[in-house]
């Protein structure tokens, strides 16, 4: 081999080095270099409707990328338009295109704090889980609607809000209607584990029946302390096989929860929830009650007070009696509260 071959040959194998190089380095960077740089972790939220361009829109708006250069590559090369997977997924500072898009291009989602309030109706609970799912709020709603789907749960219409435990709980954001209902049934087994049955059976109530007396008595009063002394109240008064006349379930059967003083005009309506027409516990929960309203009503206050009245200072909490006389007295000073405040409604 002469001189001339060989540096011919010598020069062609640095171009290729070179060209190797300059390769092996532009894939380097727009697939494993840092590329994505938001000052904190974010979240890109992928539902039906997206599309491969709007996924990029969405990666590119959140992630702050140098370069979406390989993220297409990679789409095209894995024919990502063809298996998109809904989801959260979440996009860190510094992470390298290689990462992310194998993130979504195998469904691998972060999953997600999912709050389930004590509301006062399941329309409202549908609304608050449709603003923090990808579930629409028109979805849950039928469910809860559809009578052969709470008979499946196990519920009626008055009895469902009983389902749900009050809590934040770790779920995927693209969570099915089923799968959510299916969590809320394992989270209510869960709650009501063999002690809490337990307590309930020695007040021979089932847990419908301690969460409906347990929405009475988080109407009562937001005061945690008191919930048990409230709690033991209304144990009295249907031990003794007294009418509750609790003032929250005339509210709910008028639906007019801004009530603030109850007249004996409110009284005659006619309704099932109404407890001064009705003897025992009304045909469900009158909203759905936190954990700690369920165990004031499992762990009540012993005492021998079956009247109550809230305190003429407004503070929410309650004047007890165990008379009907004493019982006039507070109830004499809650009045002329209301009455020098002018509150008549």
């Amino acid at each position: 081999m002469n001189r001339r071959t060989r540096k011919i040959l010598i020069g062609g194998v640095i171009l290729l080095l070179v060209i190797a190089g300059v390769c092996a380095g532009t894939i380097y960077y727009y697939l494993f270099a840092p590329q994505f740089h938001p000052k904190q972790t974010v979240y890109v939220y992928i539902d039906r409707d997206d599309t491969i361009d709007s996924i990029y829109n969405k990666v590119k708006a959140k992630g702050m990328p140098n370069s979406l250069t390989g993220f297409r590559w990679m789409a095209q090369y894995r024919d990502y338009a063809q298996c998109i997977h809904t989801g959260r997924y979440a996009i860190r500072p510094d992470e390298n295109v290689y990462h992310i898009f194998s993130r979504l291009y195998r469904g691998y989602q972060e999953p997600m704090n999912l709050t389930i309030g004590s509301v006062r109706t399941l329309d409202r609970l549908a609304r608050s889980v449709g603003k923090q799912l990808m579930i629409d709020s028109a979805e849950i709603a039928r469910a809860l609607n559809d009578s052969l789907y709470r008979q499946r749960l196990g519920y009626t219409q008055e009895t469902l809000p009983a389902l749900f435990i009050p809590e934040t709980y770790q779920v995927y954001w693209d969570m099915s209607v089923d799968d959510f209902f299916d969590r809320m049934k394992q989270e209510h087994e869960r709650f009501w584990n063999e002690e809490r049955l337990n307590k309930a059976r020695a007040l021979n109530m089932t847990p419908i029946e301690v969460s409906t007396l347990a929405s009475i008595v988080e109407e009562e009063t937001n005061n945690n302390a008191e919930k048990p002394m409230v709690a033991g109240l209304y144990i009295n008064r249907l031990q003794r096989k007294m009418p509750l006349q609790a003032d929250p379930t005339v509210k709910f059967a008028l639906q007019d929860f801004g009530l603030r003083r109850i007249t004996n005009q409110h009284l005659n309506v006619k309704s099932p929830y109404n407890t001064y027409q009705n003897p025992g516990l009304p045909p469900g929960p009158i909203r759905i009650p936190s954990p700690v309203g369920l165990d004031a009503v499992l762990n009540y206050t012993h005492h021998n007070y079956i009247y109550m009245c809230a305190k003429e200072d407004f503070s929410g909490t309650h004047n007890f009696a165990a008379t009907y006389a004493e019982h006039t007295r507070n109830a004499r000073k809650y009045w002329n509260a209301l009455n020098e405040r002018k509150i008549f409604k």
